[in-house]
Formats: C-alpha cells, structure tokens, sequence
C-alpha cells in the first residue's frame, strides 16, 4: 500500500485537447493572440512593469520676493517687504503671504465696552457677570454695565482698548499687488533604493538663466510668479486675495534610471485646496492676527494686525524605476492567463450559433465529459422491454429501488451481426452447453429462495446492490432460456470473441477460466442491455451471476463482486 501510495505521486496529469482543423478558426486564434500580445507590450512599455520601483524621498525651501506699498486705515501708506507680508506663518514645505488686513491701532491696556455680538446688550449690571469670559468677547467682563454707543449698552471688559470693530476685510484687498511676487522653490529628491539624487535647479541652470526665466516659455523654471500659480489653480488673485485660502503646488516626479531612457525631471501642477465659497463655509478663507508693540511715555501700546493671505503648500510624490528582470518575469507570469481570453471567445463561438451547430455539438461531446455525482445503474428486465435507471442504495434491495428513469433499450446491431456470424454450427458438442427447459417456478419449493427474488434461481446476499432478479414479476428465469447458453455461455462463441479481440493471443484452449467468464458477462450486457445510456453502469441479475460462475468456475472459489463507480460500487459479476 506505501509504495502504491508513493507511485501515485509520481504522476502527470494534462488537460484534454480537440483539435479542429479549420482556416477560419486557427486564423481567427493568431489574430487575437497577436492582439493580445500587442497589447500586453504596449501596457509593458507604457507603464514601465519590466522595472522596479522606489517612492521619492524629499526636501523643500522657498524663498519670496516682492515689495507692495498699500494704504492702511489710521496708518496711511506703508511699504510692504518679505518681512511684513511673509508674517510669522513658517511651516515644513509651506509659505504664506498677506494680501489683506484690519488694523487696530494705539490698543493699551485698560477698560471698555464690549462691542455687541450678535445683538448681546446689556441693560444693567446685573446683566454682566463679573470675571465672565467666552471665545467671542475680547476680554474679561468687569460686571458693569456701560454706554457703547449713544442707545445701546454692553458689558465691560478689561481689555486691549480700543476694541477690534470690524470683522470683515476691505474690497478690494489692500496688498492685491502681491500678485506680482515671485517666489523660488528649491526641491532636493533622492530614491534611496537606487542612491540617486536629484534636485529641480539643474546644473545647467545658473544666475543668468534663473534672473531671465519665466514658466511661460519654460516648464522647468523653478520661480513662480504668485498671480501665475493662482490663475494654474483655476482661481482669480483679486478674489482670492480678499478672505485668502490655501493652494497646493504639486512636483510630481516620475524618473526612469535606464540608461538608454534615462529621464528625470519635474512636472509641476497647481490646485486649490480650502473651501473657496463663504456661504459653504462657516469660516472663509484664512486668517491670523499679530501685533507691533512699542512703548509711548512709559505705555505700552500695539497695532493690531488681522491678516488675511494665502498659504501655499508644496507637496512632492513620484517615483524612480530601474530595469528589473525579476519583475519582468514576474509580468510575464501574469499576463500569460490574459491568452484564455482566445480559448473563451472560440469556445463560445464555436458552441453558438454563430459558427456551425453541426461542429458545436461534436466539439462538445469530444471536449466535455458529463459524469453523475452519483453511481447510476441501468437495470434489465427479462419480462420488460425497457431500461431502468436507478441510484445505489446501501440500505434498499436494488430489486425494489424505484427508477429515476425509464429508457428504451437501443440495440447493438454491430454486436448482433458479429454474434450470428459467430454462432455457426460446431461439431465439438461438449464445448456447447445444453441449459435445461424452462420450469415452472414455485415460491415455496427451495426455502433458500430470497423474498426478492423472482424466478427461483438466485442466491441470498448480504449486500443490497446485489440483490437483483432477472425479472420484475414471477416467471421462469432467463437462464433456463436456450438462447442464454448460446449466446452467453456456449464455449466457442466466447473463445471466438476473444479471439476476434486479440488475433494475436495464444491458442484458445489455453485461455483461462476467468477470461472467459469476465468474456461472458460482457456477451450478457450486450445482449439485454444493448448500448447503455451514458454514464450509466449495467447491474447483471444474481441468477446469471451465478449461472455463469458455475459454468466457469474460480478454481480458489473467490470472486469480487463489486466494481467501482466514481466513489461507489456496483454488481457486475467478476
């Protein structure tokens, strides 16, 4: 059994194959296999799969440059450089510029009305809780109750007075001039998988190309115009510029390190990134608030700043690839599934319409082998004219099992001609069996007699699937019929068969007892059975099982009476 075991290992199995000779067909198989491999190429080369693939690892600064003169409220005109309109906003890979704002200027230290929020007015003291504070007020209410205006009361606070009063920037914006601002990005990269670096200021690059370029007329220039990067994004300066907001410049790098390709530069995109309309939004646009303090005969005193500008965020991605023959390997492999989509089309055109229905039906009965998931007998009846099918049982005497099916039984006319040629008179009597003449059976007569049996000539089993009559009503059995012994059991005829099987075999006389047994249950299928219906398995009656070992005998007494069928077994006499 181990080494049975070990020879089932060393096995090979292939798929089966149907070969159609056809012009059209094998035509139509190149075409789609040559577009197929058109197509993998293409996607290979397109998106580079024959390489491998490292993400960018980077580093940014900027630098501004531009000087405004804009008007303030209470401060008059005032020159804006790098210093004031940059602001204390510095963040990784980030630079703001203030293109509005609201002043408040001369605020000390002291004592004043609230300004109203949202309708908040007070009448008395009561009104007003000492030492309340709230994200709305600018300071910490004294709890009384004092004149804001001549009609209307609010509490007081301590506070830097005179208070913030306005809370929406002027239009348009004070610094609209900021649109002319340049701004220089300097971006290292470096692919650590392949120890390759690279920077967006090439080396043919120097002071004279950089003080003279413009994105305009080169996409490599590494200095923005600000009004340039805005109108990218799809947004106009003098709006933006009013609330503020925030836009991204994207430097996307996609490098190929092959030698012969070897290419690896910069593309630079542009998008705003906040939400750019106020009645979507609770807070618009962007803003912060700082202060220039100094010191007036001993107070101290600020100008206050809200600033309103725009951010801009620098965010750098890409990737190297590097020739790999791994990963093209690895492409090759899993594209190679891609060429069944020929093996689907062809089938299904060949099992439609659409090519011929003469050639569809034969190519599916060669190419599909249809089997039951469960073991199915055929079951022949001396005194019917019909096949029955019927599932296996374990439990229920495959006499009494009730039929899935009842077919009509189909002659074998090529084995009925071979048999009566076969079938002519022989001299030698002996080898010729003479059965005895049918008899009336009598239910009671042999107390042997199985309660399934029909014909009084069975032998009792312990196995249902062998429990089976050649009739299905009471009567004389089929092997006491003459044709039985000529047709089944007469010597010559089976030795004349398995000659006609193998010319080449050695003298029939030789010919074992148990070829010529297995030889005669074959002659019975074909005389009772005809031509099974397909995956079906023809089950012999017990009395002709029975009738034949007794003519050929085994000389140990052993027979096996089961054969396997698909995970079952049924009863065919060896």
């Amino acid at each position: 059994m181990p080494c049975c075991r070990l020879r089932a290992l060393c096995q090979y199995e292939t798929n089966k194959l149907v070969r159609i000779q056809s012009v059209r067909l094998g035509s139509l198989k190149w075409s789609l296999n040559g577009a197929i491999l058109l197509f993998i190429c293409i996607m290979m080369l397109w998106n580079r799969k024959y390489q491998e693939f490292d993400l960018v690892v980077s580093s940014v600064t900027t630098k501004v440059k531009g000087v405004a003169q804009a008007p303030l409220p209470e401060v008059g005109n005032m020159v804006w450089d790098e210093v004031d309109y940059s602001g204390p906003w510095k963040g990784k890979n980030t630079f703001f510029v203030v293109t509005n704002a609201i002043v408040t200027k001369n605020q000390k230290q002291g004592k004043c009305a609230q300004v109203p929020l949202k309708g908040r007015f007070c009448h008395t003291d009561k009104d007003c809780e000492k030492g309340a504070w709230d994200q709305q007020k600018h300071g910490i209410q004294t709890g009384s109750c004092v004149k804001f205006d001549l009609s209307k009361k609010t509490c007081e606070v301590s506070a830097w007075c005179p208070i913030e009063t306005r809370s929406t920037p002027p239009r348009p914006a004070l610094l609209a001039a900021a649109e002319n601002f340049t701004v220089l990005i300097k971006n290292n990269i470096r692919f650590p998988a392949f120890n390759y670096i690279r920077r967006n200021i090439l080396p043919e690059m120097n002071d004279a190309y950089l003080r003279n370029c413009h994105r305009g007329n080169d996409s490599l220039c590494p200095i923005f115009r600000l009004g340039d990067i805005v109108r990218e994004a799809g947004e106009r300066f003098s709006e933006m510029s009013v609330e503020g907001g925030v836009i991204g410049i994207l430097i996307k790098w996609d490098c190929n390190l092959d030698r012969l390709m070897q290419r690896c530069l910069p593309r630079y995109s542009f998008k705003r990134l906040d939400e750019k309309e106020s009645n979507k939004t609770l807070y618009p646009g962007l803003n912060f608030r700082f202060a220039k303090y100094n010191t007036v005969n001993g107070v101290e005193e600020r100008t206050l700043y809200k600033a309103f500008g725009i951010r801009f965020d620098v965010m750098v991605f890409g990737q190297a690839g590097k020739f790999s023959f791994i990963q093209l390997i690895i492409y090759i492999g899993s594209t190679l599934s891609y060429y069944a989509l020929t093996t689907i089309l062809i089938d299904w055109l060949i099992v439609t319409s659409c090519y011929s229905a003469e050639v569809g039906q034969n190519y599916s009965e060669r190419k599909v082998e249809s089997i039951q998931d469960q073991c199915i007998l055929c079951v022949s009846y001396i005194d019917e004219n019909n096949l029955r099918l019927v599932k296996r049982s374990q439990k229920k005497s495959l006499q009494v099992i009730k039929p899935m099916s009842v077919q009509p039984r189909k002659e074998d006319p090529g084995h009925l001609r071979a048999i009566l040629c076969l079938l002519q008179p022989s001299d030698d009597t002996n080898d010729d069996v003479q059965p005895s003449l049918g008899k009336k059976t009598d239910p009671n007569a042999k107390p042997h007699r199985p309660a399934w049996c029909m014909c009084d000539s069975c032998a009792p089993s312990s196995l249902p699937e062998e429990e089976l009559c050649c009739r299905r009503t009471e009567g004389t059995c089929i092997t006491s019929s003459p044709l039985f012994g000529q047709l089944v059991l007469r010597r010559s005829l089976l030795e004349a068969v398995l000659l006609y099987q193998d010319p080449l075999s050695p003298s029939v006389k030789k010919l074992q007892t148990a070829a010529l047994r297995h030889c005669a249950y074959r002659e019975y299928i074909s005389w009772r059975f005809g031509v099974p219906p397909n995956d079906t398995h023809p089950a012999i009656p017990s009395c002709c099982v029975w009738r034949i070992r007794r003519e050929y005998p085994s000389p140990d007494g052993q027979y096996s009476a089961k054969q396997k069928c698909n995970n079952f077994t049924h009863l065919s006499g060896k």
